[in-house]
């Protein structure tokens, strides 16, 4: 066993990231298919973890620094929001979360459909549908534990875990293939701006942005702000009606600090340095969640669990191909929609964002879809998770 320390953590993290960026430069594939940088690395270091299992050598991370990353990646999220781009993207958020919810929809029914058919306990297709994977790891992890303790479902925390794990990854490899599908479509903006113009958000991470070590650390001094104020308000909202997980908690913040110190006039949040800390926090979070998946979690499951979700896997290109792509308008912007959509659907709103700026480092920005998903992503899931629960038994 080998076990990585906080500082080993970050540098493996660091060194998957530039491994993701040279296959991505080197093979055509994955260029061709858009495939996240993160992605690449994360899942081929994964892939070699899993090789050396076979001769009993194990790597153990240090994974304190996933969830600070998450979090500040959300924090710049929020901080990137101003009041005058959510008006201008109200009506647009508000019809991909009737999509969202249609999918989540789509996912408890597929899943419990297809469990019924192949014999297995319907709460199981739960698993392997919305809980996991739109909701994630932590959903996963929670719902688990129920069904253990409530329905008597045996091993339910261990078949989320995995069913979670593999929407993670499949989330981040099929987003890239459908926009490529969904763009031969449209018009694409390209990537050459007509007029110098510095970038803003988190559209095109590799463009240069100039910064200074005072604004550097004003910005590191709000996302900390960010942090330790969402903390507090999640650790207040807990176990009340209002309950909310600590990334929105977070992300309010930010929304909050951006505009009422504008507001105010005491402070004009610098964008760019928000979207530089955004991308590496994004990049880092991702990394370490790829790099250290437990992929032989996938190879333990039971073939019609793991039929389950791939037919899940399947309706979520098929969702965003016919559903989110034509109704956010058959454009470029639901084109990029779609692949963070897969993202979003099958992994984390984290594997969304990769998903879009794999696209639109190739062919150009798309500002509404870098409003949309972040925002949806901080809307709590409506309770059409718990509803099939109470159908099924």
């Amino acid at each position: 066993m080998f076990e990585l320390d906080f500082y080993g953590t970050l540098v493996a993290a660091s060194l998957v990231l530039l491994l993701g960026r040279g296959l991505v430069a080197r093979i055509g594939f994955l260029r061709t298919y858009n495939i996240p940088e993160p992605v690449a690395g994360g899942l081929v270091v994964a892939l070699a973890f899993l090789a050396l299992r076979s001769f009993d050598i194990h790597v153990q991370f240090d994974t304190s620094l996933q969830t600070p990353l998450m979090l500040a990646f959300f924090a710049t999220i929020g901080l990137s929001a101003d009041f005058a781009s959510l008006k201008k993207g109200g009506r647009v958020v508000t019809v991909f979360l009737l999509v969202v919810t249609g999918l989540l929809l789509v996912q408890n029914a597929m899943g419990i459909g297809l469990a019924t058919a192949l014999g297995l306990d319907p709460l199981m297709g739960l698993l392997a549908g919305s809980i996991t994977l739109s909701g994630g790891h932590g959903t996963g992890a929670a719902w688990g534990a129920t069904f253990t303790e409530k329905f008597g479902l045996a091993s339910a925390s261990e078949l989320a875990m995995a069913s979670a794990t593999f929407g993670l990854v499949l989330g981040g490899l099929i987003g890239g293939p459908v926009a490529r599908l969904l763009i031969r479509r449209v018009t694409t903006p390209g990537i050459e701006e007509p007029a110098p113009q510095l970038p803003k958000g988190f559209e095109q991470p590799d463009k240069e942005r100039l910064i200074t070590p005072f604004s550097f650390i004003e910005t590191l001094a709000l996302i900390a702000v960010s942090l330790l104020a969402g903390s507090l308000l999640n650790g207040m909202l807990k176990g009340t009606a209002f309950e909310l997980p600590t990334f929105v908690c977070v992300l309010f913040v930010g929304v909050v600090l951006r505009n009422g110190l504008s507001a105010l006039g005491f402070y004009q949040v610098f964008e760019r340095e928000v979207s530089v800390l955004g991308n590496v926090s994004l990049s880092l979070f991702l990394a370490i969640a790829l790099m250290s998946l437990k992929l032989w979690d996938l190879s333990a499951l039971a073939l019609p669990f793991f039929a389950l979700l791939a037919a899940q896997t399947l309706v979520m290109a098929l969702f965003a191909i016919f559903v989110t792509f034509r109704v956010m308008g058959r454009n470029y912007d639901a084109a990029v929609l779609a692949a963070g959509h897969c993202g979003f659907g099958l992994g984390a709103t984290p594997t969304a964002i990769a998903n879009m700026q794999a696209v639109t480092q190739r062919y150009g920005a798309s500002r509404i879809a870098f409003l949309v998903v972040p925002e949806s992503g901080a809307v709590p899931p409506p309770p059409c998770l718990v509803s099939p629960i109470r159908a099924v038994r």
